[in-house]
C-alpha cells in the first residue's frame, strides 16, 4: 500500500485543481485525507459508502497529542513477519523504541520499518507507528489506528516528532478486502488518544 503521507503530499498540491467541490477538513492532513477518499481510483471505501461520503469524522486538533519523543534504535533487529487481517504477512523490523509523554504520563511504543515501503517509488524518510489506546472499540476503530512519522535522517537523528492528530485507521476498517498489519499488543497504550480519525460509520 502506498504511503498515506505520500498520497496527502500529493493531494495537498493538486486536489484543489481536481476536485470542484471544497474539500472538508480544518487542517492539509484532513483536507488531503478527505479528497483522497473521494477519489474512487485512491478510495478505501466501498462504493455504497463513497456515494455518501462528505468526510471522516475526526477529534478536534490538539496540540497536547503533538510530541517530541526520544528516538532509540534498535539496529541489529531482522525482519519479520507481522500478521495482517487476511493470509499476508508485512515483513517488519522494530526499527527502534520512541518514549514520550503526553500529559505528563510518560509513554513507550515500539517504531518500525517496512520492508515493503523501502521498495516503492516516493518517500521514504518515515516510520511507522501502530498503536492501540482506550478509545479502541468506542469512539475510534477496535483494532487500533496507525501514524506515519516523519523522520530527517533514519542514521543520525536521535528524536522525533510524533503527531497523533494524524493518526488514521487501517483501510480494512472501511472494506473487509484489505490486508491491514494488525497491532501488537505492546503498542497499547493506557490512555485514551483523542486525536486522529474516529471510527468510522458503515451506511
Amino acid at each position: 500500500m502506498k504511503s498515506l503521507l505520500y498520497i496527502a503530499l500529493f493531494f495537498s498540491l493538486c486536489s484543489c485543481f481536481q476536485n470542484k467541490e471544497p474539500l472538508v477538513g480544518d487542517t492539509p492532513f484532513q483536507m488531503a485525507l478527505n479528497s483522497s477518499f473521494k477519489d474512487a481510483s485512491k478510495s478505501p471505501l466501498k462504493k455504497k459508502d463513497r456515494k455518501v461520503f462528505k468526510g471522516l469524522d475526526f477529534f478536534e486538533v490538539d496540540s497536547a497529542y503533538i510530541v517530541k519523543a526520544k528516538l532509540t534504535r534498535t539496529p541489529d533487529s531482522t525482519y519479520f513477519e507481522m500478521p495482517t487481517t487476511t493470509d499476508r504477512m508485512s515483513k517488519e523490523r522494530v526499527f527502534g523504541i520512541v518514549n514520550f509523554k503526553i500529559k505528563d504520563q510518560d509513554f513507550e511504543l515500539k517504531i518500525y520499518e517496512s520492508e515493503d515501503l523501502l521498495e516503492e517509488e516516493g518517500p521514504r524518510d518515515y516510520l511507522f507507528l501502530p498503536f492501540l489506546d482506550l478509545t479502541n472499540g468506542g469512539s475510534t476503530y477496535g483494532g487500533g489506528r496507525y501514524i506515519e512519522v516523519p523522520i530527517n535522517n533514519k542514521k543520525t537523528d536521535t528524536s522525533i516528532t510524533i503527531d497523533f492528530n494524524t493518526a488514521f485507521n487501517p483501510y480494512c476498517a472501511y472494506n473487509e478486502k484489505y490486508s491491514c498489519p494488525i497491532v501488537p499488543r505492546a503498542n497499547f497504550l493506557n490512555t485514551e488518544i483523542k486525536a486522529g480519525v474516529k471510527a468510522f460509520e458503515k451506511h
